[in-house]
């Protein structure tokens, strides 16, 4: 392989120059990405923890993604700078691994770069992986019991079932079932049983002492009765459920 010329050599130098320039402007004009600010500057407050934690939620992820975006700017900043180096000690061009010259096409590409193409280690899959998914997996956190048959207890689906209950943001596309036609039907295994386990449990209602049988006629009881369960029942129509 042909060795680098002097106007490929003196167009890659140009190449680092610039890049080391816009970076440093880069670092001075947001004061390196914006990290040289505290949470609290530019407010009143003594703190930045307010009266709820989420209210400083927006911040503290434009920190971490001030503190991700700082850090990449840094590597390049010192893989440029150790470029820099190579080409006044006469080793740029050449791999660090193999001492193979590295092809001219890829230097105009990355500039920067002290590896050829196959022992560059960005070609490698890293298969590191958070380590919160050591207690994401199974779903539902490390709770799940659905595929324990001998476990019943309340388990981390259950509360999450609890609260979905109540609304989400989800649309029917990201349904556990997508075909749906019911915004109800669209929890986490909408159809099971929720606080009680026979159908006819979330209809039939007593007073405190077991007297006074009522039906309450909601969804479970029509169902119940549609699937021919039990003979209709004749409570008046008005009594009503908070789930109906």
């Amino acid at each position: 392989m042909e060795p680098l010329t002097a106007e490929q050599h003196a167009g890659l130098a140009k190449l680092l120059l610039d890049e080391k320039r816009d970076l440093e402007e880069r670092f001075s004009a947001n004061a390196h990405f914006g990290l040289g600010e505290s949470l609290a500057e530019g407010t009143s407050e003594l703190s930045s923890y307010d009266n709820h934690p989420a209210d400083v939620g927006t911040e503290m992820f434009e920190r971490g993604k001030d503190l991700a975006l700082n850090e990449e700017a840094e590597k390049e900043y010192r893989r440029v700078n150790d470029a820099l180096e190579r080409m006044e000690q006469g080793t740029y061009g050449t791999c660090v691994r193999c001492g193979q010259p590295i092809p001219y096409d890829r230097l105009e590409a990355l500039p920067a770069t002290s590896f050829c193409y196959e022992h560059s280690p960005e070609r490698e899959v890293s298969n590191r992986r958070p380590i919160e998914e050591e207690l994401l997996d199974p779903p539902f956190g490390r709770t799940s019991l659905d595929e324990k048959s001998k476990e019943t207890e309340f388990d981390g689906e259950d509360a999450w079932q609890i609260v979905e209950r109540w609304g989400s943001s989800n649309s029917p596309a990201f349904a556990e079932n997508p075909e749906v036609d019911d915004y109800a039907d669209m929890a986490v295994e909408a159809d099971e049983n929720v606080g009680y386990v026979e159908d006819l449990e979330s209809f039939l209602a007593t007073d405190i002492y077991g007297d006074n049988l009522q039906v309450i006629r909601n969804r479970a009881y029509r169902d119940y009765m549609q699937q021919e369960e039990g003979e209709p029942l004749l409570e008046p129509d008005a009594v009503q459920s908070e789930w109906d």
